[in-house]
């Protein structure tokens, strides 16, 4: 799983590069996937927007058994 969640956020990156942004994979646990927002990303106030409408919504898609994403 880790290594389809890799896949997943590598086809993500360049959005958030984009904005001067990254998200670091660091941990997943019964399908809990925890990131870190890291750059422009990590101080942005629509941080939570991107993780949960952006993020999670396209690992879900490309992840199934994930269950959702968390910042950490």
């Amino acid at each position: 799983m880790r290594t389809k969640v890799e896949t997943a956020l590598q086809d993500i990156r360049p959005m958030l590069q984009a904005d001067c942004g990254d998200v670091e994979l660091v941990d997943i646990k019964d399908g809990i996937v925890k990131v870190k927002l890291t750059g422009a990303c990590g101080g942005c106030p629509m941080s939570q927007m991107t993780l949960k409408n952006g993020i999670e919504v396209r690992l879900k898609e490309a992840v199934p058994e994930v269950v959702s994403v968390e910042s950490v």
